[in-house]
């Protein structure tokens, strides 16, 4: 079934993927159908949607149920070849007929668009709602965000002056798999509670768009602006994350009562370590701690602020040069350095060798002067790395005082 993506697709390692549609575009194709529906009695089996990238949609519309006052319908949604955990999972909007006096006489709660008084717009099941400052959204409102929302409201105002109606309507957008779905997202450390986010600003995925990761490490500094901090913890994943969770504990650097809020606390920037600090320095922090597994972070011991391999590698070349700077002549060793596979195996040559603490020490302060480079002293910057079972391996100079800080904030 032709969706109006056919031809729309990127190249990204050497691989042709193929581009889908946001949450955003499903809500907004679903109130499109459901009040054009209801308006016109007429029951419809798809719709076109003008999305902001300027991409037309073909959308089917799925489980139509008719009430006596309302219609309400489903889009599905197609990620193209983007690995998204809301590909496939239906997004329904119940729109329905309301009489705006009975609302106001009955303490409607639900926010009336002030541009549009004869709309409500609302989420209900699997719509996350907002309960910390620092998103798109107030605290208490649904999670669809503001192109999605301009987009569904759009398509309602449309058909309400495509068929002359002037009472009002309530959209309530819904995702049955959406709770279950918020789990497996940043949603929870959000502060977004309930189910997932209405999301999208242009209408469509690009897979395995970088921008998309970086505006989510954007939105978790953003709320935690919000909450007043001024210093946070960077970690690449899952590892990163687990591995401080272990160090704090076995430093008894915090309580078990407040390890999940630390937790949710971590910032996750993925391969951006640059794009991270300049978030940072742009939103007002006064520092970023980041801590990793050894063999992530070396990079940044070679100035490479994006650690995907296929942006740069430069790992054997960064301890090889930091053996050299700590003091080893043994030629040998430095065959074994150059032509090891994994930084794990440099450093089992280097403690054979003795001089594994040294050549950390030297990897630490040229990872300090490239964070500090680029940050511009704007932001205060450190760093903390493990090794691959956990182990501490050492730290840059600001790293323990950036620590201290955040876990200060975290206690208030």
């Amino acid at each position: 079934m032709k969706n109006g993506l056919e031809d729309q697709y990127v190249i990204k390692n050497n691989k042709r993927l193929r581009y889908g549609y946001t949450t955003g575009s499903c809500a907004a194709g679903a109130a499109r159908g459901a009040v054009r529906m209801l308006l016109s009695g007429e029951t419809l089996s798809e719709v076109e949607l003008d999305t902001p990238k300027g991409i037309t949609l073909t959308l089917q519309l799925h489980d139509i149920t008719r009430g006596e006052t309302y219609v309400s319908c489903a889009v599905q949604k197609d990620a193209g070849d983007d690995p998204d955990t809301t590909n496939g999972i239906l997004v329904y909007v119940k729109a329905e007929k309301f009489s705006i006096s009975a609302a106001e006489q009955t303490g409607q709660q639900q926010k009336v668009e002030k541009s549009r008084p004869q709309i409500i717009l609302d989420g209900g099941i699997g719509v996350g709602r907002v309960t910390k400052p620092g998103l798109s959204q107030n605290v208490g409102e649904a999670a669809i965000n503001p192109v999605p929302r301009a987009m569904i409201l759009r398509e309602a105002e449309e058909a309400a002056q495509e068929y002359d109606y002037e009472g009002g309507l309530k959209l309530t957008v819904s995702v049955p798999q959406g709770e279950e779905i918020a789990k497996k997202t940043f949603n929870p450390r959000l502060g977004i509670l309930g189910g997932i986010s209405i999301l999208g600003t242009s209408g469509i995925v690009e897979p395995m768009s970088e921008e998309a990761l970086v505006e989510t490490i954007r939105t978790h500094l953003n709320v935690l602006r919000a909450e007043g901090r001024k210093w946070v913890i960077a970690v690449p994943g899952n590892m990163g994350a687990g591995f401080l969770k272990g160090y704090l504990t076995e430093q008894n650097k915090t309580s078990v009562g407040s390890m999940e809020a630390f937790m949710n606390s971590l910032v996750t920037m993925s391969n951006f370590v640059g794009r991270t600090i300049d978030i940072t320095a742009e939103l007002g922090f006064s520092g970023i701690l980041i801590a990793g597994h050894m063999g992530k972070l070396v990079k940044i011991g070679n100035g490479i602020m994006n650690t995907h391999s296929r942006e740069a590698d430069g790992r054997m070349d960064t301890m090889l040069s930091c053996a050299l700077s700590a003091g080893t002549e043994d030629l040998e060793l430095l065959r074994k350095i150059q032509g090891s596979n994994t930084t794990d195996e440099v450093m089992d040559h280097l403690k054979q060798a003795g001089i594994l603490d040294d050549t950390i020490k030297v990897f630490l302060k040229r990872a300090a002067w490239h964070l500090a480079h680029r940050s511009r002293a704007e932001v205060k910057t450190g760093m903390i790395v493990f090794g691959t079972k956990g182990e501490y391996l050492g730290e840059t100079e600001d790293a323990d005082m950036i620590f201290k800080k955040a876990l200060e904030e975290l206690g208030r």
